[in-house]
C-alpha cells in the first residue's frame, strides 16, 4: 500500500465517524463562549490583550486530546487495526499515517480556536488594542495550530500505549484537569515543578500561562523553548506508542 493510500485510509477512518466532528465543534464553541464571557465581564483594559484572547485554548486542547485518544484506542476495540495491519504488515507506516492525519486535523482545529477566540474578543471589546501587530501576537493566535497538532500526536501516542479508551481518557483527564494544577501546591518545589508541566509549556508558547502570570513566576524557558519542550514530550509518547504497537499483537 502506498503512502497516499495509507493517508487516505486514515482520513476516511477518522472523518467518517461523528466523534471527530463533535469534538471539533465542542472545542471551538467552548473557546468562543469562554472568551466572550471573559472579555464581556473583565473591566480592565490592560487585561484585554491578544494573549488573553487565548485563555480558553487549554479547554480546546483537552477536547482535541480526547479526540486523538479515541481515534487510536477505539481501533483496538473495533478490530479495525488488525485489518489495517493485514494490509500493512510492517505496521509503522500505517501508524505514522494515523499520527499525520490526526495531527493535521487537530492543527486545523487549533487554528479555528485561535482565530475564532481572537475574533470574538475583538467583537466584544472593539476599543481594546487587539490588532495582530507583532510576532508575539501572531504566535498567540496562529501558534494554536502548532500546539493543537502536537496535542493530537500526544493523544494518538496515549491511545496506542493504553489501548483502552477508558484508561487512556482517565489518565489524560486526570493529568490535565488535576495533576498539572495541583503540583503547584507542593511545598517549596511546587512552583518550579509547575513550570515544567507539558500543557503549561504549551500555554507558555502562546500565552503566557495564566497561573504563571498571576503568581509572577519566572519561566525557565522562552516561548520557542517551551514549544520545543512540549514537542519533545509529544513525540516521545507517540514514538513509545508506535514501538509498543509494532511489537505487540493488535
Amino acid at each position: 500500500m502506498t503512502a497516499a493510500n495509507m493517508l487516505r485510509a486514515e482520513r476516511i477512518k477518522l472523518l467518517s465517524t461523528r466523534a471527530p466532528w463533535w469534538c471539533a465543534g465542542i472545542a471551538v464553541v467552548l473557546a468562543i463562549g469562554y472568551t466572550a464571557l471573559f472579555f464581556g465581564f473583565v473591566p480592565l483594559e490592560d487585561q484585554t490583550t491578544v494573549a488573553t484572547t487565548q485563555t480558553a485554548s487549554a479547554l480546546g486542547r483537552t477536547v482535541v486530546l480526547v479526540l486523538a485518544i479515541l481515534a487510536a484506542a477505539t481501533e483496538f476495540n473495533w478490530g479495525t487495526l488488525k485489518l489495517t495491519f493485514q494490509a500493512v504488515p510492517s505496521r509503522v507506516p500505517a501508524l505514522l499515517a494515523k499520527g499525520a492525519v490526526v495531527g493535521v486535523f487537530s492543527g486545523l482545529i487549533g487554528l479555528l480556536v485561535g482565530f475564532c477566540s481572537w475574533g470574538i474578543a475583538y467583537l466584544v471589546k472593539p476599543a481594546a488594542d487587539l490588532g495582530l501587530a507583532s510576532g508575539a501576537d501572531w504566535r498567540a493566535v496562529a501558534g494554536q495550530g502548532l500546539t493543537f497538532a502536537l496535542t493530537g500526536l500526544l493523544g494518538v501516542g496515549l491511545g496506542l500505549l493504553f489501548r483502552s479508551p477508558a484508561f487512556a481518557l482517565g489518565f489524560a483527564l486526570a493529568w490535565t484537569q488535576l495533576i498539572e494544577g495541583l503540583v503547584i501546591l507542593i511545598p517549596r518545589a511546587g512552583d518550579d515543578i509547575y513550570q515544567w508541566m507539558p500543557f503549561v509549556a504549551a500555554n507558555q508558547f502562546a500565552g503566557p500561562d495564566l497561573t504563571v502570570s498571576m503568581l509572577k513566576l519566572q519561566p525557565p524557558l522562552g516561548p520557542w523553548g517551551y514549544l520545543a519542550y512540549f514537542a519533545g514530550i509529544c513525540v516521545i509518547v507517540y514514538a513509545a506508542g508506535l514501538m509498543i504497537t509494532h511489537r505487540r499483537d493488535a
